[in-house]
């Protein structure tokens, strides 16, 4: 049934028995959590962001600049969850940026949604690979080439991604438990330990966020001048996954309500944790000297040292298993709101039809789930073929992991740009909210949004490093924003059904 508004046609599926739909009322509120916020994936924030963030950059601000992303983001998610409220589509950001700029940027945006969550899937096997490799290596001897256990993360996601979406929330769910667990064992911790900690107030004081790491010597190691840049953008980089909540909306039990409380509470939550325990971490050495020179040349153990000096062997042990439970689950977060993208896309007939099917049982999107995988792989054994596999280090944590999440993040934040205004202009045109939900917030949102894309541009060298791919990186993020504008002009002369669909399908049941 199509409805109608300022914005245009919206279509309501919920009684076309000609679309496949997804399991409706699948998910509370907490399965939504689970979903999403395991995709922000707190064990390898915190592990892989931080380190970097204290040593290349802000040293003992660290903390402050995850004080400024938990504002910043929850101002985002005013807006966003205020669209979340009004629009239930599947299709989330796509859908959003549809009504609110036209279909056209809403196709190129649907694309660029599709394939950044498609190469963070790929990105987290980097991940996995490297510390499996590393487990497998310390603790039994044994050398499997990181390209076998990226290739095993992408089978065993996808076999768990082909059923419903109950049993992804549950192992989704599981996980994320054990990582707050371990987090919060490690900041109790250091909170608590009779052995020598740096706490101080002027970690968390947001006007020195923007001061780097001077040039100093510790001992007969050289620290170069950080980048105050590379400290704030690991930060908002930690919360990638918390905005795939509105992809769920169709699955959720009471999407207007669910989706924006999920919204919040991740934003929120995730915040206050991530500034508890990275501020643990930068204050869990004697001095500032001693915690710059870890997290310099020994970031791999910036979290491990003084966990296995209070708790003992087991607790570092623990935590190299729960790094790999980690990043599986990330990457099972990111496979499945890549599933859905691509099968909202489809079933508005954009992509071919056919990966608009859910299966007759889990009513799981099964096919597009399918054909993830497929793009998954692929993106491994490419980057394996031209890089190699013989160095878990350089190919799969510092290849694999590091540059596809920088390609990936690169999309969202201009992603997240391009919501930002599109949710303004929606309620320009449609009425409803207030001036702070509707104009203050979204518009704050999309200039901090452009500012972490200069960031992440302007020292591309430090994040990604000299390699071909990384400094073709904003290139190929730019061919796939004008590659799926160029398809919505195609659209609108060759296919006006397929264009009149684009991003307008929603699910009012």
């Amino acid at each position: 049934m199509a409805q109608h508004s300022a914005a245009g046609t919206v279509i309501d599926v919920s009684g076309d028995k000609s679309v496949k739909k997804l399991q409706a009322k699948a998910v509370g509120l907490i399965g939504v959590l689970f979903l999403t916020v395991t995709g922000a994936a707190p064990v390898s924030a915190m592990l892989g962001n931080v380190p970097f963030a204290a040593g290349y950059g802000i040293g003992i601000h660290t903390p402050a600049a995850f004080l400024l992303a938990t504002i910043v983001l929850t101002i985002f998610s005013i807006g966003y969850a205020a669209m979340a409220g009004r629009v239930s589509s599947v299709g989330g950001f796509y859908a959003f940026i549809s009504q609110g700029l036209g279909r056209e940027i809403g196709m190129s945006s649907g694309i660029a949604s599709l394939a950044c969550y498609s190469v963070f899937e790929a990105s987290l096997t980097g991940l996995f690979a490297f510390f499996a490799n590393q487990f497998f290596n310390t603790y039994f001897g044994i050398n499997i080439g990181w390209l076998w256990f990226a290739l095993f993360m992408i089978v065993l996601t996808g076999l768990l991604s082909y059923r419903e979406v109950k049993l992804s929330a549950q192992i989704l769910g599981a996980a994320l438990l054990l990582e707050i667990f371990i987090l919060a064992l490690f900041a109790l911790g250091i909170m608590f330990t009779s052995q020598p900690t740096n706490f101080t107030g002027e970690a968390l004081n947001l006007f020195n966020v923007a001061v780097p790491v001077a040039e100093q010597k510790v001992g007969d190691l050289a620290i170069p001048a950080g980048a105050a840049a590379v400290g704030i953008f690991m930060a908002f980089w930690s919360w990638v996954g918390f905005e795939m909540a509105p992809n769920y909306a169709e699955e959720s039990r009471d999407p207007k309500h669910i989706i924006p409380r999920s919204l919040y509470i991740s934003v929120i939550g995730l915040g206050l944790f991530y500034i508890i325990v990275s501020w643990c971490a930068v204050s869990a050495y004697p001095t500032e000297g001693d915690m710059l020179a870890k997290a310099f040349s020994d970031s791999g153990n910036f979290y491990m040292t003084p966990l296995e000096s209070i708790y003992g062997a087991w607790a570092k042990v623990l935590l190299g298993i729960l790094i790999l439970t980690s990043s599986f689950a990330c990457g099972m977060a990111f496979h499945n709101t890549a599933s859905r993208y691509m099968y909202s896309l489809a079933r508005e007939g954009v992509l071919p039809s056919s990966i608009a099917e859910t299966h007759d049982h889990h009513k799981s999107p099964h096919k597009a789930s399918v054909v993830q995988s497929v793009l998954a792989a692929l993106w491994v054994i490419l980057f394996a073929i031209f890089n190699g596999t013989g160095d878990p280090n350089a190919q799969a944590y510092l290849g694999v992991y590091t540059l596809f999440a920088v390609l990936g993040t690169g999309l969202l934040l201009v992603i997240q740009a391009i919501v930002s205004l599109a949710i303004w202009n929606w309620f320009r045109k449609n009425g409803g909210g207030n001036i702070l939900t509707t104009v203050i917030a979204p518009l704050f949102s999309f200039l901090v949004q452009l500012w972490l894309v200069y960031l992440l541009v302007a020292n591309l060298g430090t994040f990604a490093g000299t390699s071909g791919f990384a400094n073709a990186i904003p290139y190929v993020a730019l061919a796939i924003l004008l590659f799926g504008l160029a398809w919505g002009f195609f659209l609108k002369s060759s296919k006006p059904e397929a264009y009149k669909n684009i991003g307008h399908m929603v699910n009012e049941g």
